[in-house]
């Protein structure tokens, strides 16, 4: 890979500013771990994003999409091409109505509470989950009994040569933790969302009491990536881990939470080997007691 090429033709399309070389993902992502990535991009319009992609095409340069990071672990070799990063320029979003249009960068927790001041209901679940929508979408986000499937009317997308497409809420394919993202390269752009109109007391109410849940019940002072695992069906994740006494667990820097056991966290100095290591312990013992294999829902991404 010629370094030296890539970045003389990425300056061709984005601003200076919008190109860091051998940016170390722990700055990206919150588990605050992982090595550099070669290039990380922050294209600024969907022209911008569109000549990255074909760029990056041309030249069999592999590139990732990323949002805020609040999904993945990103390994401490680091990524090889292009990470391209749309939390920061694609958040934008309006109300009209019981209607939301935003883009794949906005914060869910932004888009609830602004959902809440115009008296909207039915995104309360998503609040405080620390995501962007297009995260959010890709991996059908949910929470106290709410998914993204419940509210989303259509997604903007694009593919992998920068077409434009719409898909409805049914052609998303939305299951538990999936969608059609989960198995296709099509980048999220933006999204329309329907809601009800509902009491403001109310709805800020019950965020408030969601709010608290997690407060009290998750790790919120330590660097993760929410929870670990998917839910298996039938059982509780956390449940399993701490049946097989792996509550507080710690490996080097890595720590099963002692206060919510599906949630491996950063306790401090943690690399991206330490969690994975204690990751493998975890699926290893719940596995052998139980007979049951449990699934990542946090994203491994990169090289050891």
């Amino acid at each position: 890979m010629n370094k030296k090429f890539i970045y003389k033709e990425l300056l061709n399309i984005l601003e200076e500013e919008s190109i860091k070389v051998d940016e170390p993902m722990k700055k990206h992502i919150s588990f605050k771990v992982g090595g550099p990535a070669d290039f990380l991009v922050k294209p600024n319009t969907e022209e911008e994003l569109s000549k990255v992609i074909k760029f990056a095409n041309d030249q069999n340069i592999p590139y990732l999409i990323v949002g805020n990071g609040s999904n993945i672990l990103v390994k401490d070799g680091g990524i090889r091409g292009i990470v391209i990063k749309l939390a920061d320029n694609f958040n934008k979003f309006e109300i009209e109505g019981n209607i939301i249009k935003a883009q794949c960068g906005a914060l869910l927790s932004i888009l609830g509470r602004n959902a809440m001041k115009s008296s909207l209901t039915g995104i309360e679940f998503a609040a405080g989950i620390p995501g962007t929508l297009g995260g959010a979408l890709a991996m059908n986000a949910g929470a106290y009994g709410g998914e993204m499937k419940d509210v989303v009317k259509s997604v903007r997308l694009m593919d992998s040569d920068g077409n434009i497409f719409e898909l409805s809420n049914e052609e998303m394919e939305f299951a538990y933790r999936r969608s059609i993202l989960s198995r296709s390269n099509y980048i999220v752009l933006s999204a329309v969302m329907e809601l009800k109109l509902g009491n403001q007391d109310d709805i800020k109410a019950e965020m408030a009491d969601y709010a608290e849940r997690r407060t009290t019940k998750q790790p919120l002072n330590f660097p993760s990536a929410g929870s670990t695992f998917k839910r298996p069906e039938g059982h509780f994740a956390g449940k399993l881990i701490d049946d097989c006494g792996l509550r507080g667990l710690t490996l080097r820097g890595a720590q099963v939470s002692d206060k919510h056991c599906g949630f491996v966290v950063n306790s401090g100095g943690a690399n991206a080997k330490d969690i994975l290591d204690l990751i493998y312990i975890v699926k290893s013992t719940v596995n052998a007691k139980f007979g049951i294999m449990l699934e990542e829902e946090v994203k491994i991404l990169g090289e050891d």
